[in-house]
């Protein structure tokens, strides 16, 4: 056990958020000379502390410093989704208003830097084609793709977009771009729809300490309503294998030719995909719902895959006011103290969810791009708004093997992929308008001209507005799977657009008109519910009544129902043999 006299030392602004000294924490927060941000050996800041413990004087004071909001605990939650899991509807109002003005704010701040370090890059314009395939039937048929541009010329980035969304029964296709220009004292964005000739612009500079959005009411609702749901990959176990090719015996290292570069093959392994999901904040009506809405058609889909569910074995007791009682602050700061299921806060109601899948990559060493100079400055840019952009960012900085990734593809669920690749790099396939390609004896590049980063003459210029969207958007990762969940089991009410940028960026919309990856998942996979339903209702009538039905759509849908029987069959036997298997130790006792 530590004494008391140590912990004050180490961890000053802990001890009095642990007891809540509103007044105490204040003094040493004006003298500023301990690290706000200080993490105790448990893996959490003072805020975070504060949240966890619920204690809404402390929480309160260190938001008015500027705590750090966006910041995770070791356990991967955040101070938002540790808000909504002690239930106190103030305490969630404070860290969520926070959290919106702090992106908003390194929004504004970060974006300037990263145009500036791309100034020092070579300029370029590659393509990126998205395509998503899946072996479901009907599925593949109404995948989308989309080739998204990018032009980098100094301290500009342009990204050129043509898929809107999805509406009921097809895909909203459009014409967007947007535009950063890098200046010496900031930098602008703008969105140019050239359909409605409207462009949205936006200056990149630092807020007000005075502006802020109060949170609506009904995300407050909605968030206790949830479950709480992050994701991740888990990197620890990634390893990359060279594909063979050949016969046995006569293999060799495997090469592909895409677009007019030798590739060399890899497969990603032990790749997982970890979905955690904590529902102590819901009540039980809730937890009704959220049971009594799960349908087959989500194990089908690979959701949920291989599940451990864990509940905490602290007391209950009034967690409003006693959160913590169970636990010492010396044995909570002795870092010899082992806690096991014993913690602070509420006590958990925690799944996890692991789904394994294989990544391919396809390396060139003679690319004439460079992914840590030109191609990772983007991601960064995209990942100031985005923590899935973030995920990625801190995925393709793994050990790769040597070499650009000129193709990738990943499995997004068991059944549906998206293949990335680049092509058409400084135009040399097909001639874009406005950039010029140079073919030199040892090197390629491009000159692009500077009127692709500018407003397109008589187009309407809608300033300000831009501002007010990026500010009120919402990003939370477990809204996002939530919504995945429930589209299996309810229709959008929502009529909006999606581009496959902020799809990329997994975002909600950025503006009431505006892209949803959610409901693009939620209609998708709506879509797909019906087109199984309509081909049971048909083939339970008779083969006769559909005589055009393509054969090698009919083997797809037969071999698809085949194979659910099967789970269904191998499930069942699974649960009898677990029967036995409890009977036999019961009689064993």
């Amino acid at each position: 056990m530590v004494a008391v006299e140590v912990i004050k030392e180490e961890y000053p602004l802990h001890w009095y958020v642990w007891h809540n000294e509103a007044s105490k924490l204040e003094e040493l927060l004006q003298e500023k000379l301990n690290d706000i941000e200080k993490k105790d050996n448990r893996g959490r800041t003072p805020l975070m502390l504060a949240v966890t413990l619920g204690h809404f004087d402390s929480v309160k004071l260190l938001l008015k410093y500027d705590a750090n909001v966006n910041c995770e605990n070791s356990d991967g939650w955040t101070v938002v989704q540790e808000a909504v899991a002690y239930g106190d509807p103030e305490i969630l109002h404070m860290v969520v208003e926070k959290r919106d003005f702090q992106r908003y704010t390194n929004r504004m701040a970060g974006i300037p830097e990263l145009l500036q370090r791309l100034k020092q890059a070579p300029d370029f314009y590659v393509e990126m084609k998205w395509e998503f395939t899946s072996w479901v039937p009907l599925v593949s048929r109404m995948c989308p793709s989309d080739t998204y541009k990018v032009y980098k010329k100094g301290s500009n980035v342009r990204i050129d977009t043509t898929l809107l969304g999805f509406d009921h029964t097809s895909w909203q296709r459009g014409n967007r771009s947007y535009v950063f220009q890098g200046h010496n004292d900031g930098a602008t964005m703008m969105e140019i729809d050239h359909e409605a000739r409207q462009v949205y612009c936006e200056q990149m500079k630092t807020p007000p300490d005075t502006m802020s959005t109060i949170p609506a009411e009904e995300n407050i609702c909605h968030r206790f309503a949830s479950p709480i749901v992050t994701t991740y990959v888990d990197t620890d176990k990634i390893s990359f294998e060279r594909n063979k090719a050949g016969m046995w015996g006569w293999r060799s290292d495997k090469t592909e030719n895409i677009n007019g570069y030798e590739c060399k093959v890899f497969s990603a392994t032990n790749v997982e995909l970890i979905t955690k999901t904590r529902t102590e904040h819901m009540s039980e009506k809730d937890k009704s719902k959220l049971k009594n809405n799960k349908s087959p058609l989500q194990n089908f889909l690979g959701i949920t895959e291989v599940e451990q569910t864990t509940t905490s074995n602290l007391p209950k007791i009034d967690y409003h006011r006693n959160g913590h009682e169970c636990l010492s602050p010396e044995d909570y700061f002795d870092p010899k103290y082992q806690l096991n299921t014993i913690d602070i806060g509420r006590p958990r109601e925690l799944s996890t969810k692991v789904q394994k899948f294989k990544a391919t990559l396809w390396l060139s060493e003679s690319y004439p791009l460079s992914l840590p100079e030109q191609i990772l400055p983007i991601v960064d840019l995209m990942a100031i708004s985005s923590s899935h952009f973030a995920k990625l960012r801190n995925f393709i900085q793994m050990q790769l093997p040597s070499g650009f990734p000129v193709k990738i593809e990943i499995p997004l669920f068991h059944v549906l992929n998206a293949r990335i690749t680049f092509g058409n790099i400084f135009g040399m396939d097909r001639e874009i308008p406005y950039v010029t390609r140079i073919e030199e004896e040892d090197r390629l590049s491009c000159i692009l001209e500077d009127n692709i980063f500018q407003c397109p003459a008589g187009y309407t210029q809608l300033v300000g507005s831009e501002s007010r969207r990026q500010f009120s958007m919402e990003e939370e990762d477990e809204l996002l799977q939530f919504a995945i969940q429930q589209s299996l089991i309810e229709a959008g009410t929502e009529k909006e657009e999606v581009d496959i940028w902020e799809a990329l960026k997994a975002q909600r919309p950025s503006r009431p008109a505006t892209p949803n990856i959610a409901e693009e998942e939620r209609q998708l996979q709506r879509a797909i519910q019906a087109s199984l339903a309509i081909y049971n209702h048909s083939s339970a009538e008779s083969e006769t009544n559909s005589p055009d039905l393509d054969p090698d759509l009919d083997m797809a849908l037969r071999l698809s129902e085949e194979e659910q029987k099967q789970l269904e069959q191998q499930r069942q036997q699974e649960e009898q043999m677990l029967e036995k298997i409890l009977a036999l130790s019961l009689m064993e006792k």
